[in-house]
């Protein structure tokens, strides 16, 4: 059991105004505000620390030594304006907001909760500036921002934090060229060069060459120093202020990890075995006591240099109370108990998307035509057996979703067929043209489309996918499939490699189940044709994916013991629909319920409607589309799914009043 405490503000203060040298006082402040993003992110248990402690120290000397933005408030047009690309680092700047008074400490307590702070940057939080956690649209963003700022006369410059993963992105070297182009001055971009991706080195994953040519041979006037040397960033920050005539870039060579020995890379992938394990995910218990005296003790030791006092240390979470067993999926995101007590992780959860891997490894054993593409997500995707097993036959493609599947497209022309991985969010909606030329030309692809819907809900609404199926629906010969427990992964995962002439997109929790969605022993999958998993005859409600299952089943249970019957069905067909099948099943019903994980418009709902209004069936019925309406919430996912009213509770009220 541990005890997490807050640097307090008022000690913040009396730092940055003592009278000591600026370089030593920006070091103290960088590691107090290290302490700080370190505490959030282990009292909300999931979050990213590796890329925001690489970029602390230079949004500290930023803030506090380089912009007029604190001086002049986020009002001003005239001030600079600084935003982070990746967003992944954005723990780090809510520290450094709280401590300089735009945040509030109720607001960095809660991180990554309902009513808190997203999990990645949202321009509706004071003091962030543009959303992010899409990789590569900041440079594009901040260009336009500074562009704004001639065009209008304001002075101030624009500051953007680029990942050096994130430069895989192809949208990064068209807005290279436009602003050179464009003339837009005013424009500085920093590179975290810390040279490691969500888990492998950059150079491993797709290595991007010399990033200070790559700006230069695009006009860009460059830099390189040190990004922990404050004395190296000012002298380069000064040395910007005499280029009058092109944007400007600093590709500061970092650290993944900084501050944290043992979450330092060069040590942190020897002691992973080649792989970085603090991207994501809050440290267990014993991890953070070392990381967080490690940074005290380096604090002390600064303040007893320059002769200051100790500081206070606030408790800000009761004994043992981010230590709770909760169950998490792959990336420490809690998910749903639907409001019951389940007994342990082991006893209950299952994942889908570790049976995806694991099929597919089994399944391309007989299929020498597969061959697995991805994109820096090997270690999400659970495509990492499939690598190890079938190197020849994998392809890492790095944060390059567009290109990876027009690449897929090549093969598939060439007779291979491609097994496509990403997150949903990212594939099905950056790279949908892509997809769309690939089926207008027939190539077969399957596409796997992890962390679909709306939970885990923490890294908030970037990463939350709700608009795929609708974004994909409309193709003529796609199929969009979601699995309910490991066992229909791997049906439809046979399926889509053997059955379909058509490409198909295969959805995927990344999380744990919250409950074992069972299916009748003598089930078949079935194109076009969903299972009953209850009996109940008061009304009919179809769902989809282990996450909306286990709300469903909650909802009957609920409505059992208050007297009335839900029928669950499991319709893991989410643009088919066999209209016999659904005609049968729906005549009992008057009404009919459909929760989606989705947006409400384009997912399963309208694809039944379609279905029953050309049979006929949806004479006297009524369908009720239950989903996500607005944009998404962030938080935990029991709070989350009750905000949208989609947790097996709500669902049961909401049935009941429509019946009544």
């Amino acid at each position: 059991m541990i005890s997490i405490t807050l640097i307090p503000r008022e000690a913040f203060q009396q730092v940055l105004q003592a009278r000591i040298d600026p370089y030593e006082q920006m070091a103290l402040v960088a590691d107090m505000l290290r302490a700080n993003a370190l505490a959030a992110v282990k009292r909300a248990g999931s979050g990213h620390l590796g890329s925001s402690f690489s970029a602390m120290d230079i949004i500290t000397w930023l803030y506090f030594q380089e912009m007029n933005t604190l001086a002049l408030g986020y009002e001003d047009p005239n001030r600079d304006i600084y935003f982070s690309s990746k967003g992944h680092d954005v723990p780090g700047l809510y520290a450094l907001l709280y401590a300089a008074g735009v945040l509030p400490k109720e607001k960095l307590l809660k991180l990554r909760r309902l009513g808190g702070l997203d999990g990645h940057p949202n321009v509706h939080t004071p003091g962030i500036e543009a959303s992010s956690g899409s990789l590569g649209m900041g440079l594009s963003k901040a260009r336009g921002m500074a562009w704004a700022k001639q065009r209008q006369g304001y002075g101030g410059r624009v500051f953007v934090m680029l990942g050096d993963g994130e430069l895989q992105e192809g949208q990064n070297y068209e807005a290279m060229q436009a602003a050179v182009h464009q003339g837009v001055t005013n424009l500085i971009a920093i590179v975290d060069h810390n040279k490691v991706q969500s888990d492998k080195p950059v150079n491993e994953i797709l290595s991007l060459g010399d990033i200070a040519e790559r700006f230069r041979c695009f006009g860009w006037h460059v830099a390189r120093c040190d990004g922990h040397d404050f004395r190296a960033i000012a002298q380069v920050l000064e040395a910007f202020r005499e280029v009058t005539d092109r944007p400007k870039v600093l590709v500061a060579d970092t650290l993944k990890g900084r501050g944290v020995s043992f979450m330092e890379h060069p040590q942190a992938l020897k002691e992973g075995g080649g792989y970085y394990r603090w991207h994501a995910g809050a440290p267990d218990d014993a991890s953070y006591r070392a990381a967080y005296q490690e940074i005290l003790d380096r604090i002390h030791a600064r303040l007893q240099a320059v002769g200051l006092d100790a500081i206070p240390l606030e408790v800000i979470s009761p004994e043992g109370e981010a230590t709770q067993v909760i169950p998490s999926n792959a990336l420490g995101e809690p998910v749903s108990q639907g409001g019951q007590v389940r007994k342990s992780l082991k006893e209950t959860a299952e994942y889908v998307v570790e049976a995806y891997g694991q099929a597919l490894v089994e399944l391309a054993a007989t299929r020498p035509q597969v061959v697995v593409l991805d994109a820096d997500l090997a270690a999400d995707c659970r495509v990492r057996q499939f690598e190890l097993t079938y190197p020849d036959r994998f392809i890492q493609n790095g944060i390059a979703e567009q290109d990876m599947v027009s690449m897929a497209a090549g093969l598939a022309h060439m007779g291979l067929l491609p097994v496509v991985n990403s997150f949903a969010s990212f594939l099905a909606s950056r790279a949908n043209e892509q997809i769309y030329n690939a089926a207008s030309e027939g190539s077969k692809i399957i596409y796997a489309l992890h962390y679909a819907g709306l939970i885990p809900a923490g890294p908030g609404k970037s990463h939350q996918s709700l608009r795929d199926i609708a974004n994909l629906a409309s193709l003529p010969n796609f199929i969009i499939v979601q699995p309910a427990n490991p066992a229909e992964t791997r049906m439809l995962l046979q399926y889509c490699l053997d059955e379909a002439e058509e490409s198909c997109a295969l959805r995927l929790v990344i999380g744990p189940s919250p409950r074992r969605i069972v299916l009748p022993p003598d089930y078949q999958l079935t194109p076009g044709q969903g299972v009953a998993l209850t009996e109940g005859e008061d009304a009919l409600l179809f769902a989809y994916g282990p996450v909306m299952l286990h709300e469903a089943l909650t909802a009957a249970e609920v409505a059992h013991e208050q007297g009335f019957g839900i029928r669950v069905v499991n319709m893991p067909w989410l643009n088919r629909v066999d209209k016999a099948w659904l005609h049968e099943i729906v005549t009992p019903f008057r009404q009919i319920f459909v929760l989606e994980d989705h947006f409400a418009v384009g997912g399963l709902g309208d694809t039944l409607l379609n279905a029953m209004n050309e049979t006929g069936s949806i004479q006297d019925r009524a369908v009720d589309k239950i989903a996500v309406h607005g944009w998404p919430a962030f938080g935990r996912p029991v709070e989350v799914l009750r905000y949208h009213g989609l947790d097996g509770r709500s669902l049961a009220q909401r049935i009941r009043r429509t019946l009544h």
